[in-house]
């Protein structure tokens, strides 16, 4: 047994694969919180209901990538369990994603 395979033994998370994983969820939240911003403009949402909206789609989103793609057990595929719940929520471009397509539906429908 030479020294990569004993490394993945006792440590089984690849990075190449976690860099995978957190880009397969950057993506997910980037599509996703651009429709939630499409949603939140068309339902006119304003000021805190819009980021309450946001903030709970982004949960149900997590919740449904832990079922799904992780099946049950995130850890298996990030550096922690955590990951998976708090990539890409606020920061990068997912809530900025959000609040650009919010504004503009929501001004072209009231305009």
């Amino acid at each position: 047994m030479n020294a990569e395979e004993k490394d993945l033994q006792i440590n089984p998370v690849v990075p190449e694969n976690v860099v995978h994983n957190t880009k397969t969820i950057t993506d997910i939240r980037s599509l996703t919180s651009s429709i939630f911003g499409i949603a939140a403009g068309i339902l006119g949402l304003e000021s805190y209901s819009g980021f309450i909206f946001y903030l709970l789609g982004s949960f149900i989103v997590s919740v449904m990538m832990v079922v799904f793609i992780a099946g049950g057990k995130p850890q298996n595929y990030f550096r922690s369990a955590s990951e998976i719940w708090t990539t890409e929520v606020f920061s990068g471009s997912s809530l900025s994603s959000f609040i650009l397509t919010w504004t503009l539906f929501f001004g072209l429908l009231r305009a």
